[in-house]
C-alpha cells in the first residue's frame, strides 16, 4: 500500500471535492426519517486522518451531520470488549445481501441477525450492552468511546433527529419484537429501541469521524481501544457487511473496510494508513451515500490504498 505525502493528499482532496461539487445526480436523501429529509443534498465534505492525528480535509469538513449507522462499528467494538466471543452467540458474521432492514432473513434464521451492521443486528448488539444497564450509562459509555478516539469531547447526541427517528421506528420496533419473540431480546422493547435510536443520532463531522476512525488504522500513534486481533475482525466486517446490500460493489470500486450510515456518511479504514471519512448526504438504491462512494473510488484510485494491492 502506497505512502502519499500530505501535500499531495491535500490535492487530491481538492480535486475530488471540485468534481463532486459538480456532480448532477447526487441520490436521494433519507426522506423516512424527518429530521433527515430537509438536508440540503448539495452539501460534501471529505476528511483524511492520519494515525497522528493530523488530518486533510476539503468541502464541508467542519459541518456537522447524523452518523447513523456508522455508530454501529462503535458500539460493536464496545460489545465485544464487554462480551467477548459469546456476543455471536446472538449476531452472526455473514454478508446479508439483502436491504438493512429487511425482516425476511431474520424470520429465516430464527431471530439470529445475519450480521452486526443489518439494523437487526445493531439492535441485537445494543440489546445485548444494555444488559444490567441503563441506556444513559450505555449512551454515555458509547460517547466516551468516541470522544476518547476523537479526541474531542464535543461530540454529542442530536436529540431532535433522535426524537424523529424515535417518532418513525415502526420498522425497527418490527424487528426487535421479531427478536424478543424468538428469545433473541433481553430488554423491553422500548428501552433497547430507545437507545439505538440515540446511538444513530450522534452528530460529527467529516474530521471528527476521521478522527475517531484511527483505532482501527492499528499503526503507531492511533488510539489503542481495541486490541490488534480485535481491529482486524471488525474491518473485516465492515469490508463484507459494511454497505449492505451494496458490500461487494464498495469492495469492488474502493477495496477498503468501510461503513456507511443513511446521513450520508462513511467512514473507510485504510490499514496502517489513514482512517477516512466522507459525507454527502443524497444515497444511492442501497441506502449509501451515492458520492460518497463515488469520492471513495476516486482517493482509492489516486492514492493506491487498497487492501488488495
Amino acid at each position: 500500500m502506497e505512502a502519499v505525502s500530505r501535500a499531495d493528499l491535500a490535492q487530491i482532496l481538492a480535486e475530488i471535492e471540485h468534481r463532486m461539487r459538480l456532480a448532477e445526480d447526487r441520490g436521494t436523501v433519507a426522506g423516512y426519517i424527518p429530521q433527515l429529509a430537509g438536508i440540503d443534498p448539495a452539501q460534501f465534505g471529505i476528511s483524511v486522518a492520519l494515525p497522528d492525528g493530523t488530518a486533510c480535509s476539503a468541502g464541508d469538513a467542519a459541518t456537522p451531520f447524523s452518523i447513523q449507522s456508522i455508530s454501529k462499528v462503535f458500539t460493536l467494538a464496545i460489545a465485544l470488549g464487554r462480551l467477548g466471543d459469546q456476543l455471536w452467540s446472538r449476531v452472526g458474521r455473514e454478508p446479508s445481501g439483502l436491504a438493512f432492514n429487511s425482516i425476511l432473513q431474520l424470520e429465516q434464521e430464527n431471530g439470529i441477525p445475519r450480521n452486526p451492521f443489518v439494523n437487526a443486528g445493531a439492535i441485537a448488539v445494543t440489546d445485548a450492552i444494555l444488559a444490567g444497564h441503563q441506556p444513559r450509562e450505555v449512551l454515555g459509555e458509547l460517547l466516551r468511546f468516541i470522544r476518547l478516539a476523537a479526541g474531542d469531547d464535543a461530540i454529542h447526541i442530536n436529540r431532535a433527529v433522535a426524537a424523529s427517528e424515535q417518532a418513525t421506528a415502526h420498522r425497527n420496533i418490527a424487528l426487535a419484537e421479531f427478536m424478543a419473540a424468538m428469545g433473541n431480546l433481553r430488554n423491553p422493547t422500548a428501552l433497547t429501541i430507545g437507545t439505538y435510536v440515540h446511538q444513530c443520532a450522534v452528530e460529527m463531522t467529516t474530521d471528527q469521524l476521521a478522527r475517531a476512525g484511527r483505532f482501527l488504522v492499528n499503526a503507531p500513534g492511533c488510539p489503542r481501544l481495541v486490541s490488534p486481533a480485535r481491529i482486524r475482525r471488525i474491518n473485516a466486517l465492515m469490508m463484507m457487511c459494511g454497505h449492505y446490500d451494496g458490500s461487494g460493489e464498495f469492495a469492488y470500486r474502493v477495496g477498503l473496510p468501510g461503513k456507511s450510515g443513511v446521513g450520508g456518511g462513511i467512514l473507510a479504514v485504510v490499514p496502517g494508513r489513514a482512517s477516512i471519512a466522507v459525507w454527502s448526504p443524497g444515497l444511492n438504491a442501497s441506502g449509501n451515500s451515492k458520492l460518497g462512494t463515488e469520492a471513495l473510488e476516486h482517493l482509492a484510485r489516486a492514492t493506491g490504498w487498497s487492501v488488495f494491492g
